[in-house]
């Protein structure tokens, strides 16, 4: 089931390894690889005290310390098919207790794969994952290799958000019975907790937290504890959401967007019972990774949300309410954003896909 360990490819480095500069609108920003000669790499996990995690869509983790990059066994066998393979990693709120980390992947069932959570301890050498348990698995799962979101964002209260994909079955986000196109929200256990907003209720999951998503590919909480993600449209439609509890979000019944072909989506942009995004795009971003920023290094962008653009190149800054985008952090660097984060230290750490490399961004 597990994955055996590997040498690691001398491909990969770690740094410091480069920097340059970028121009925003807080000044001159310094933007310095950390990692680089990485494979579809996919999300970032900081630990306390020093270290990085890295996921890599074909299913690969690395753990990235004091300039050494090492393989990680013991992480559960995924289906890397199309957007399906290793996808996020979260770490623990109390890693420094327990070495816990949380994973999402496109698990194998059969000749179909569904998005799955797994929780893990890291081992103190950072060489293995130990008591791996699948506390999550999406039901009914697909055939397709499409969207299987997929954050997982622990709570403040210490339970997990999980964002899930239609799949590319797009009236499965309206039917409840399934875990199709939804927010879920688990304990650590993966037991469900009890004030879920569909609890008891016939026919319906009770791990869903909120419904009628697309391809959720960022989430993140602000500073009251909210969840916020984005999601990919079709055909323009990209959004922002502010996720409550029970609520609806529209698809594929409401849509900024148009499918592929050109035809309309749905019945238009609104009904009554789902829910507005808080900010759209058209054209289509591609976003994917999502942070509210804490403001630590940047004071004026205290409470701002940057988002990853897969499509266009660049860090989305989106501020106000209405949200409206008032940035376009952009270089080199910022080819096929996949994940962003932010350190304890409020540094803002970002991978490009189309670098294969990680980026660590600081004032200059």
């Amino acid at each position: 089931m597990f994955r055996a360990a590997a040498i690691l490819v001398l491909s990969v480095f770690a740094g410091p390894i480069s920097a340059d500069t970028l121009q925003t609108s807080a000044g001159t920003v310094q933007v310095t690889a950390m990692v680089t000669g990485l494979d579809a790499p996919w999300a970032i996990g900081l630990l306390p005290g020093g270290g990085t995690l890295v996921t890599e869509r074909d299913g690969e983790l690395l753990f990235v310390s004091q300039g050494k990059v090492k393989r990680i066994a013991g992480v559960p066998k995924v289906a890397a098919n199309g957007q399906g393979g290793l996808l996020d990693i979260s770490v623990a709120r109390d890693f420094a207790q327990t070495r816990e980390v949380f994973l999402t992947f496109s698990k194998p069932q059969r000749g179909r794969a569904g998005t799955a959570v797994a929780v893990a301890r890291l081992s103190e050498n950072g060489g293995r994952l130990d008591n791996v348990r699948i506390i999550f698995e999406a039901v009914p799962g697909g055939s397709t290799g499409r969207h299987f979101g997929s954050r997982v964002v622990e709570a403040q209260d210490g339970t997990l958000f999980v964002t899930i994909g239609d799949r590319g079955d797009r009236p499965s986000a309206q039917d409840r019975s399934n875990h199709m196109g939804t927010v879920i929200r688990i304990n650590r256990d993966g037991t469900v907790p009890a004030d879920n907003p569909f609890v008891g209720q016939a026919g319906i999951r009770p791990e869903i937290w909120s419904f009628g998503h697309r391809n959720p590919q960022g989430a993140g909480l602000d500073r009251q504890g909210r969840l916020w993600i984005s999601e990919h449209g079709a055909q323009g439609g990209d959004e922002v959401n502010l996720i409550q509890p029970g609520r609806n979000y529209g698809w594929p019944v409401i849509s900024y967007g148009v499918h592929y072909s050109g035809q309309k989506i749905g019945e238009g942009t609104s009904k009554p019972g789902m829910e507005q995004p808080e900010h759209y795009w058209d054209p289509s971003i591609a976003p994917s990774g999502l942070l509210v920023y804490s403001g630590k290094l940047w004071p004026e962008w205290r409470g701002d949300i940057l988002a990853g653009s897969l499509k266009f190149d660049y860090i989305s800054r989106l501020e106000g309410t209405p949200l409206r985008e008032v940035e376009q952090i952009k270089g080199p660097e910022t080819e096929r954003v996949r994940d962003i984060v932010e350190a304890q230290d409020g540094a803002i750490w970002f991978i490009s896909v189309g670098q294969g490399a990680i980026y660590r961004m600081t004032p200059k």
